[in-house]
């Protein structure tokens, strides 16, 4: 018997070499934040499969992410040694997780119309930035999704 596909979005920050790193530093960084990258590599580098990374590494990483949109520059300080960056979490880290483990198909099952024309609305904004929504909170709007009803 054939495996059955899994229905779960699979997004770039979870696919490839650097997953493994992206699962630890989010990982590192829901227990605490805000951190710096040596605070994260000092506790990247206890995961077993990741004990030969190199900060330089994990420095790419976290600019990588936080040029992505999952991380932010808390707090930037000034060290003896130079400039030290706080970075945490971006609430888009959290919506990639719970995509990626949850089958989108059962979600939209249960989404009400509400629910379902507000992510609509998300989804035709990061689309076509130019589209503005008036008021997004208003169910009697229409949408134009770019299908004709012909």
């Amino acid at each position: 018997m054939p495996r059955r596909k899994s229905e779960t979005i699979k997004l770039s920050v979870f696919k490839g070499r650097e997953a493994k790193l992206n699962h630890a530093i989010i990982r590192a960084l829901s227990v605490k934040e805000p951190q710096t990258t040596h605070q994260l590599f000092n506790k990247i580098i206890r995961f077993k499969e990741l004990k030969d990374t190199s900060y330089s590494t994990l420095n790419k990483r976290v600019r990588c992410l936080e040029q992505s949109g999952y991380l932010k520059k808390a707090l930037v300080k000034q060290r003896v040694g130079g400039v030290s960056n706080y970075y945490e979490l971006r609430p888009k880290i959290y919506l990639a997780q719970f995509l990626a483990s949850n089958d989108i198909f059962k979600l939209l099952e249960h989404a009400d119309d509400q629910l379902s024309l507000t992510f609509l609305a998300t989804f035709l904004k990061v689309k076509n930035p130019k589209h503005k929504t008036k008021n997004p909170d208003t169910s009697d709007e229409q949408i134009d999704t770019g299908i004709n009803k012909n």
